[in-house]
């Protein structure tokens, strides 16, 4: 049986792989040495140590300064928001601005008295510091935190490359780099090009959504849960749409890598059967409005007001301050009780009891007044009172009263309106009864009690 052999369209690709590596390495070698031959020129090595003298004095005056700026800025009570926050990232780069400044200052001064071939050097510093500084502060316009460190290195990365003038051999050292998988070729080079390309249009869907998902949320004609659907809805277009687009626009067949993406997708599916379904939840309480945020709900223990509805999951926030997230799927599966789902009206019991000596009218009129008296309770809905019943030693009663506000507590507004009906019994002479016991001794029997240890 004769071996296997490799087939020759790999051989050749592997071939290839390694001449263009090995023929990289040699030309970032030869530019090695020639940077270590021009380092030992007079003038070059006079450049390198007046950068270096500029960046310790740029580290001087901002060690002078810094403190100064920073009271100075504290004392600009009456400045705009968008100003004093430019004021914290430039205190933030002092050093890189007093060195931007010293270089430059540095570079016209050579070109003045000396030969521009002598300032070359410093030039480039100069012209990287300036980049390097520019980007530090455009970058502070992106928000997310993981996104900005991204996007800031990056370009870094690429200014440094295009002033040095290396773009071309960086981009062949990234081809180089890569494999096949099928028909599509993927490199390094390749993939980050779709990330920056990709990076760029999810910032720019971002923007977009943001400022739609501004106006839509106060459009008072929309209602709440629809306003949420339509910001999500768009959300994932926007976003699936710059994804799309992004690869596309890379030169990333999508065809060629659609067994595989099915492969995985098959995958992600069994392993995030939870996530879809709550994903579709999220859809379908958006639309049936069975709640939106604002609504006052409880779901077991937990009762509160919807603050915000996410694709995967509801916040609550209760009474005591915390926030529940509440999967969707169990907002749909479980009983929801949904105190505010047609109208804001909210009936609320208390029940209590009097004694018999008392007039049970009259005990009617003064709990119907004393509910009535109390703040949050509508007068429109006027409070009733009820006898429910003849127990063992009181008359047993049901005070019901109505509420619009539930968000406001419930646990308080009823201990407001019991405080209201021990003031006003009080006041009338009508007494609450409290089961007693009596003991007696029968003829005959003795009582003894054991002193305790």
């Amino acid at each position: 049986m004769e071996p296997e052999t490799p087939d020759a369209g790999t051989e050749a690709a592997t071939g290839l792989g390694v001449e263009t590596l090995t023929e990289i390495w040699r030309i970032v070698a030869v530019q090695v040495d020639t940077l270590l031959a021009t380092l030992l020129r007079p003038w070059i090595a006079y450049q390198l140590g007046i950068a270096l003298a500029l960046l310790a004095l740029a580290w001087l005056l901002r060690r002078l300064f810094a403190d100064r700026i920073r009271r100075w800025m504290a004392r600009r009570e009456g400045w705009p928001t968008w100003r004093m926050r430019v004021m914290v990232v430039v205190h933030r780069r002092l050093m890189g601005v007093f060195f931007v400044a010293l270089i430059w200052t540095a570079v016209w001064t050579l070109r003045e008295v000396t030969w521009p071939s002598r300032s070359y050097l410093l030039t480039i510093f100069a012209e990287l510091a300036t980049a390097w500084l520019f980007v530090a502060f455009s970058t502070r316009l992106i928000r997310a935190p993981v996104l900005r460190t991204v996007v800031r290195y990056g370009a870094w990365a690429y200014v440094t490359l295009a002033i040095l003038n290396l773009r071309e051999a960086a981009a062949a050292a990234l081809d180089g780099i890569g494999f096949t998988l099928g028909d599509v070729r993927l490199s390094l080079l390749l993939l980050v090009q779709a990330v920056i390309v990709v990076a760029v249009l999810v910032m720019a869907a971002r923007l977009v959504t943001r400022t739609t998902a501004a106006r839509i949320e106060g459009n008072e004609d929309i209602s709440p849960s629809m306003r949420v659907l339509i910001v999500k809805l768009m959300q994932a277009a926007l976003y699936g749409a710059a994804i799309f687009i992004g690869l596309r626009a890379t030169g990333i067949d999508l065809t060629g890598l659609a067994v595989l993406t099915g492969a995985i997708g098959v995958g992600l599916g069994f392993g995030l059967q939870k996530v879809v379904s709550n994903l579709l939840s999220g859809v379908i309480i958006l639309l049936d409005k069975s709640i939106k945020p604002g609504d006052v709900i409880s779901l077991g223990d937990t009762f509160g007001w919807i603050n915000t509805l996410g694709a995967r999951y509801a916040s609550v926030v209760t009474r005591d301050g915390k926030e529940y997230l509440i999967p969707n799927e169990d907002l749909i599966t479980g009983q929801v009780v949904n105190w505010s789902h047609s109208n804001e009206f909210v009936r609320l019991d208390i029940f209590f009891g009097t004694a018999y000596d008392n007039d049970p009218h009259e005990v009617r009129r003064i709990a119907i007044e004393a509910a009535s008296g109390v703040k949050r309770v509508l007068t429109d809905r006027p409070p009733v009172c009820h006898i429910v019943g003849f127990g063992d030693s009181s008359v047993d009663y049901i005070l019901r009263f109505w509420i619009t506000d539930p968000t406001g507590g419930l646990t308080n507004i009823r201990g407001n309106v019991y405080l209201a009906l021990w003031d006003a019994f009080k006041d009338h002479g009508i007494s609450i009864p409290f089961p007693q016991r009596e003991v007696r001794v029968l003829e005959g029997s003795s009582l003894r009690t054991t002193p305790l240890d």
